[in-house]
């Protein structure tokens, strides 16, 4: 079933601070860069309950996110914009009707840490635990569920694919061996997902361009069994190249060096279907 969705610029600049919801839905999204702060000083709906994620980068480039709540958003992020540096846009997602408590939003920050920890697409290593499920009558729970359905419709429609789940009905699935790696993966609008389970080369090359962001990655990423080093859950990376390069520690062309089990490259695979 197709959706229409509205985006606002509100300065008019495709750049700046987006106003996005969807049609006949109360939950709207305020993407906020973080150079357009002064904003907060200009909307009176930043000034009531809100449930919002940071999004940046953390060391080596890491994609990272913290997710938070508030009863003020407008007072909140004056203290984020001081105590954490790593943030360049901001998630804020409010209620048309101005009608969510802080129980509310409680609840959504609830949910929504629970299932970025399940993903694993970002670090959210500021968020150390799933926060407490508030208290909320059965009803109250059920309308802020459906709200948070919308909230991940319009984070992914913002190109944040924090609470993405992998879902391999479907995929066309290939695999590389190379220098004691055994990785399997697919690729799709997200870039390259190598999958769990994966076995990655120990060392790089000494020609490797990026050694201490893939040991970096090594070292969160994956679990040593036995002799192997294994990832220990999926890992998306903005292209096939970047994806092998990863899992073999060596330069390469993932378009020729990722196969099907029929021995097809990913180049002609996806070159055949624009062909069609």
């Amino acid at each position: 079933m197709g959706k229409t969705i509205t985006t606002y610029l509100l300065d008019g600049n495709p750049q700046g601070v987006q106003n996005i919801f969807i049609s006949n839905k109360i939950c709207s999204l305020m993407l906020i860069p973080r150079s357009s702060l002064d904003i907060i000083n200009k909307r009176n709906e930043l000034k009531t309950p809100a449930f919002y994620i940071l999004l940046g980068e953390g060391e080596y480039q890491q994609p990272k996110a913290y997710l938070g709540e508030t009863d003020n958003f407008a007072e909140r992020i004056k203290d984020h914009d001081y105590k954490k540096p790593f943030w360049n846009k901001a998630l804020v997602f409010i209620s048309k009707d101005g009608q969510m408590t802080k129980a509310d939003v409680q609840y959504l920050e609830h949910l929504a840490v629970e299932l970025a920890q399940i993903t694993k697409k970002y670090s959210i290593e500021e968020n150390k635990q799933v926060p407490k499920k508030p208290n909320l009558p059965e009803h109250q729970k059920s309308s802020i569920e459906e709200f948070f359905e919308d909230v991940k419709f319009l984070t992914s429609f913002s190109g944040c694919a924090i609470f993405e789940k992998t879902e391999l009905k479907g995929k066309h699935i290939f695999q590389t061996k190379a220098r004691g790696c055994d990785a399997t993966g697919y690729y799709d609008e997200s870039g390259f997902t190598v999958l769990k389970g994966s076995k990655i080369a120990p060392t790089s090359v000494p020609s490797f361009t990026w050694p201490e962001k893939r040991e970096r990655e090594i070292q969160e990423y994956t679990t040593k069994e036995g002799d192997n080093i294994v990832l220990n859950t999926n890992r998306t990376f903005t292209s096939p190249s970047s994806a092998c390069d990863f899992c073999i520690g060596s330069s390469n062309n993932g378009w020729i060096v990722w196969k099907d089990e029929k021995g097809q490259t990913l180049d002609e695979v996806y070159r055949k279907k624009l062909e069609e």
